[in-house]
């Protein structure tokens, strides 16, 4: 049985960070690492990474003529994705196709398409599993997809073999994260432990966090050839205990490498200490989630935090030298001043790095419902829903003027002289030409927004 593993590129209109990162598809390569050891002689998986592949899809599928082909993505995949099963089952109508992925785990209903067979939910790993053994057997699909339901409903098994990095050796010198080059992904947890009202990562897990050892964490890491590591996990700063064992056991083994990791404001400012220890141990970079200046926004967003301890969290990393890149949710409310108050306040900060992310109601999330009657977009245009875009009326301004006052807030703050001087010191002049080429491919999608206007 030959096994097509796709990772698609995004929709031309999305607007994605895929000029200043493309990160490893990392949910495949545990596909392929765990097909059934029985099937291993029979199952061959092989994974296509269609963002680089030189290919067309159609050529891909006119090659390898794959009895199943399977595909991952996030909500700004589904048109896409099912588009590439459509031309599956066209070229190669006997093709199993299923979806997997966090958006099919918790927005499955997205991918009912008469062309995608099977939608993968949570134990995805142990559902790919099943349904190869399945299929082998003789066994319908109607049987395969209630054994995945039922797979779906067990808690989350962690007893995985480590993902297969080789799968995707002719991409892998292409993966990189902004200054992050090259870069490996790890996932050390699922879920998140906390309740933010805009966050999809809580849905996934129905709200739970799970954690894997620190030991398999550091026996995987030893694995990765590359220095700088991307630990992906929804929340990697959660547990003094779990953090002391990473970094006692990364000094323990001799390990030199480079992390960049999520984490939340409040962890950061009440544990200097792990914060500088990590630091010791390769901690390079911290994304944060500032999400705004204003009180109220913490309390709609159940962020429990709150603006002085976003000022905290800021100083304690600039002191420390660890690199913060800041993600930040603007509201339809914004008006023209809130804008410069903000502009004002992420300089005034010393902030290098920010994303300012329009406000976005994510099918699956508690506030979607809340907003779905504001939306600008239909429900069914998926590639829009990407953070990037303005879906949802402004209430102050044009849709058009959101748009500009987004991209000057940002320039203003990332590309002050005091920014670049300290990026070239620290990344050199090649790898700093490289992101401003990739920073002008998003700004360019941007432009073209404000000159459409909605």
């Amino acid at each position: 049985m030959k096994i097509l593993l796709v990772r698609p590129k995004p929709h031309k209109e999305t607007i994605g960070l895929k000029h200043v990162m493309i990160c490893e598809p990392l949910e495949l390569e545990y596909l392929v690492s765990n097909i059934p050891e029985e099937l291993k002689g029979i199952c061959q998986g092989e994974i296509v990474d269609m963002i680089l592949e030189k290919k067309t899809f159609r050529e891909i599928l006119q090659e390898k003529e794959p009895d199943m082909v399977l595909y991952t993505g996030y909500i700004t995949h589904v048109g896409t994705i099912r588009e590439m099963a459509g031309l599956t089952k066209s070229h190669l109508p006997d093709a199993i196709t299923g979806v997997g992925g966090v958006h099919g785990e918790v927005v499955p209903e997205d991918f009912l398409d008469p062309n995608i067979d099977l939608v993968f939910g949570r134990n995805g790993v142990e559902a790919f599993q099943s349904t190869l053994r399945g299929l082998l057997s003789g066994e319908t699909l109607e049987k395969i997809k209630r054994d995945n339901f039922e797979i779906s409903r067990k808690e989350l098994d962690f007893t995985l073999n480590t993902p297969d990095r080789s799968s995707v050796s002719r991409y892998r010198k292409d993966y990189y994260y902004m200054f992050h080059n090259p870069c490996a992904l790890i996932k050390t947890s699922y879920g998140c432990p906390y309740n933010c009202s805009f966050c999809f990562c809580k849905e996934i897990t129905n709200g739970n966090y799970h954690s894997r050892s620190m030991e398999s964490v550091i026996e995987e890491i030893k694995q990765i050839p590359e220095e700088e590591i991307y630990i992906v996990d929804d929340d990697f700063l959660f547990g003094r205990e779990k953090l002391l064992k990473f970094a006692e056991l990364l000094k323990k083994e001799g390990i030199d490498k480079k992390f960049l990791v999520y984490g939340r404001a409040d962890f950061i400012v009440e544990n200097r200490d792990i914060m500088e220890l990590l630091k010791d141990v390769g901690l390079r970079a911290v994304i944060v989630g500032i999400e705004s200046i204003r009180e109220s926004d913490f309390v709609d967003y159940n962020k429990k935090t709150s603006r002085e301890i976003n000022e905290r969290c800021i100083e304690t990393l600039n002191k420390l030298g660890i690199e913060l890149y800041a993600t930040m949710i603007v509201p339809l409310d914004f008006s023209r001043d809130d804008f410069r108050q903000l502009t004002r306040w992420l300089r005034k900060q010393k902030v290098t790095f920010v994303n300012l992310q329009p406000l976005t109601p994510l099918p699956g999330t508690e506030i979607f419902d809340k907003y779905r009657d504001k939306l600008l977009y239909d429900r069914t245009e998926h590639h829009v829903f990407d953070m990037a875009h303005v879906v949802l009326k402004p209430e102050k301004m044009s849709v058009r003027m959101f748009y500009l006052r987004l991209l000057l807030s940002y320039y203003s703050v990332v590309t002050r002289p005091v920014n670049i001087i300290r990026l070239i010191k620290e990344y050199g002049v090649a790898a700093n030409i490289r992101m401003l080429k990739g920073s002008q491919m998003v700004s360019l999608q941007y432009w073209k927004k404000i000159a459409r206007g909605y």
